[in-house]
C-alpha cells in the first residue's frame, strides 16, 4: 500500500537564518474508480481507506444505497515508475440487481482534492435525490456533547498533526461517542470515507448520528450528509449560504463555528438541547 506521508528536504527561512531540514508532507495521489470494469471517476485523495472511499462516494452519488449493492471491490493492475502496483485503480463490481449508471459527461468524472462537485458538467448533475429523510429523525444531542467534539476530532487527527495538511471527518452518536474518524487531503473524500465505514457495517442510513467536519460546511458536504441520512452536520468553520438552504430544506440540523464555549445553529435548532 502507499504511504500517507512523504518526507522532503526544504530550505527553512527564519529571520536572517536559513537551514535545510526534513518536512513531512501529506501524500496526494489520484484514485480511479471503475464500475464493472468501466472507468467512472478519478478523485485526488490521500491513500488509505480506499474501499470505504469508493463505497461512500457511490452512496453519496446515488449509485448504491446499501452494502449489499456492492458485490466485490478489488485493486486493479496499476503500475508506478518502479513497476510496482500503485494501488491507484479500484474496480467495484455492482450487485446484479443494481443498474449501471449512465457514465456520460454530466457525471463527476474528475474531482480535485478541494472540490467534489467541480467536475460536474451540468446543474442537473449537481443536485441529487436522497433515498433517506434525515428531517424525520427524532434525535436530539446535548450542546455539551457537541462542544466537546472538536477536541475529540483534533486528538484523532494523527496525520494532520504531522503534516498540517489534511481535512478530517468524524461520526459521533447522540451522546458524543466517536464512532469513526478519517483524514484526507480532500474534505469530501474524508466524508466519503466515514460514510463508507458506516456502509460496511450496515449503519446506513446513519440515524441518530452527528457528522463533524474539520473545515467549512459546504453544499457538497451537506448533500453527502443528506444522501447518508445523517440528521446533524457540524463544522468548526463557516457554512455557505447554499449549505444552510439545503439543510433547511431537508431538515438537517446544521451547526457551524463550533467551539468549546459557543456555536451557531442555522437550521433545526430544536435538536440541540
Amino acid at each position: 500500500m502507499r504511504h500517507l506521508t512523504a518526507r522532503r528536504r526544504v530550505k527553512h527561512l527564519a529571520g536572517a537564518e536559513a537551514t535545510i531540514r526534513q518536512e513531512t508532507l501529506a501524500v496526494e495521489e489520484p484514485l480511479e474508480i471503475r464500475l464493472n470494469g468501466t472507468p467512472s471517476t478519478v478523485t485526488m485523495r490521500t491513500p488509505g481507506s480506499d474501499f470505504e472511499l469508493a463505497q461512500g462516494f457511490l452512496l453519496t452519488e446515488g449509485i448504491i444505497a446499501q452494502r449489499e449493492d456492492v458485490h466485490a471491490i478489488r485493486y486493479c493492475e496499476g503500475r508506478d515508475d518502479d513497476g510496482a502496483n500503485s494501488y491507484n485503480v479500484l474496480d467495484v463490481t455492482l450487485a446484479a440487481s443494481v443498474e449501471m449508471p449512465s457514465l456520460d459527461v454530466t457525471r463527476n468524472f474528475y474531482t480535485t482534492s478541494s472540490c467534489g462537485v467541480c467536475g460536474k458538467a451540468s446543474l442537473e448533475a449537481v443536485r441529487l435525490i436522497s433515498r433517506h429523510a434525515p428531517g424525520d429523525d427524532p434525535m436530539t444531542v446535548p450542546a455539551a456533547a457537541l462542544r466537546a467534539m472538536p477536541d475529540r476530532l483534533r486528538g484523532a487527527q494523527k496525520v494532520f498533526a504531522a503534516t498540517g495538511g489534511l481535512h478530517a471527518a468524524a461520526l459521533f452518536d447522540a451522546d458524543g461517542t466517536m464512532l469513526a474518524v478519517r483524514e484526507d487531503i480532500g474534505r469530501h473524500n474524508a466524508v466519503d470515507k466515514v460514510i463508507g465505514w458506516a456502509m460496511e457495517r450496515g449503519r446506513v442510513p446513519l440515524a441518530a448520528s452527528v457528522l463533524l467536519v474539520s473545515g467549512r460546511a459546504s453544499f457538497e458536504l451537506t448533500q453527502k450528509a443528506l444522501m447518508a441520512g445523517i440528521p446533524v452536520l457540524a463544522a468548526v468553520s463557516a457554512p455557505s449560504s447554499l449549505a444552510v438552504a439545503l439543510a433547511e430544506e431537508s431538515g438537517i440540523t446544521l451547526v457551524a463555528f463550533l467551539r468549546e464555549d459557543s456555536m451557531n445553529v442555522y437550521s433545526r435548532a430544536d435538536r440541540v438541547k
